[in-house]
């Protein structure tokens, strides 16, 4: 009689979670599932988004695309973008945890400091910072009679420093929030043990806060290294892939592809190739420091 109704509840329980989550996974499904096949299926074609007729040409666009000097150069900037924007953003966030957490005076200012810039939206910061480099730091210049060149938009050697910068001062925060809850975490008998054992401030980082720290820097490399390669909505506000095609990424070229050039085929052959990257780029970051983090 108990099993009956322990099974009884349990199927009532299966079913009550199934309700939960079926709405998330219907919107999932509907909004990037659906769409992900259909990019797959029109990226075989050569249709233009318009008309009825979808010519199948095979593998042609995805052979088109490695001949294609446009989009090469937009992975080159999307590939230099991301690795430089993995590593600063890492870094800057790592150590402005450590010193949250070293116990400086008014913690909780400077947390919602660093946090709030990521609750804007990127469309927003491009252009707030788009007019620091054109009007308000040149102001700031000319009154200072000082010579520092702050138009880093305008300039192709110049943009991505400018980019960057404006990309690490809405992400720094929120990366910084997950290491500072990751140092929490630390047993502070570590950083006991390790006294003891005579280790000074540089030693107890590299061997005690960095092993502990792996998970949490799974989480962010793989978070940081994906969302750069998907840049997209800062360029639209800031430099519209420009000066020239000098910050134009895979996912602005894709979209003046398919929507402005009308070769909807095309465009979907290069977001499939993005999706593949992305995939590719997970599984190897994640399969890698996993293994780290066991060894730890």
């Amino acid at each position: 009689m108990k099993k009956r109704m322990t099974s009884g509840m349990e199927r009532k329980m299966s079913r009550q979670y199934l309700i939960l989550v079926l709405p998330g996974f219907i919107i999932f499904t509907i909004g990037l599932i659906v769409p992900l096949f259909l990019s797959i299926r029109y990226s075989v074609t050569s249709w233009d988004g318009m008309s009825a007729e979808k010519v199948f040409v095979g593998f042609q666009n995805y052979i088109d695309l490695f001949h294609d000097k446009n989009f090469l150069d937009s992975w080159w900037f999307t590939i230099k973008f991301t690795v430089a924007n993995t590593i600063i953003q890492n870094v800057v966030a790592l150590l402005f945890a450590v010193a949250l957490d070293s116990g400086i005076k008014a913690q909780k200012f400077y947390r919602a400091a660093f946090f709030i810039p990521c609750l804007i939206s990127a469309v927003i910061v491009g252009f707030v910072w788009l007019k620091l480099f054109s009007n308000v730091l040149p102001a700031i210049n000319d009154w200072l009679g000082t010579n520092f060149n702050f138009l880093l938009f305008g300039d192709p050697k110049t943009v991505l420093s400018g980019l960057l910068i404006a990309n690490n001062w809405q992400w720094i925060g929120y990366w910084m929030l997950i290491y500072l809850a990751g140092l929490q975490s630390v047993p502070a008998e570590l950083y006991e043990a390790a006294r003891v054992d005579g280790a000074g401030p540089v030693k107890r980082f590299f061997n005690v806060t960095i092993p502990m720290l792996a998970p949490a820097i799974t989480i962010c490399v793989v978070g940081i290294t994906t969302g750069s390669l998907k840049v997209y909505d800062l360029l639209v506000s800031s430099t519209k892939g420009g000066p020239g095609r000098a910050s134009t990424s895979v996912i602005y070229q894709t979209y003046a592809t398919a929507i402005n050039g009308r070769q909807y085929g095309y465009g979907s052959a290069m977001t499939v190739t993005l999706v593949l990257m992305l995939l590719l780029v997970a599984l190897i970051q994640v399969k890698s420091l996993k293994k780290k983090e066991v060894q730890a």
